[in-house]
């Protein structure tokens, strides 16, 4: 028994029969771009985590600078009083 339920040679067959419907030729640029796109996928998974952290800490400097205004303005108020 194999994967699931498979043979070893029902996997071999049906490798063979898809061999012979598309040709080594096609299945090797299919394998190509399979690969470039899996990797195109992975930069654009990387870049929107890279752009998710940016924003984080934009959205923390941003309170940061609030929690500044803030403080100075009741420092201000508490010196008038």
């Amino acid at each position: 028994m194999g994967f699931g339920g498979i043979s070893i040679w029902q996997l071999v067959i049906v490798l063979v029969i898809v061999v012979l419907v598309f040709g080594t030729k096609r299945l090797g640029s299919l394998g190509g771009d399979l690969g470039g796109a899996l990797k195109s996928f992975r930069k654009a998974m990387d870049s929107e985590e890279d752009e998710s952290a940016n924003n984080q800490e934009r959205l923390e400097e941003g309170a940061e600078i609030k929690a500044d205004a803030e403080f100075a303005e009741q420092k201000e108020e508490s010196q008038k009083s």
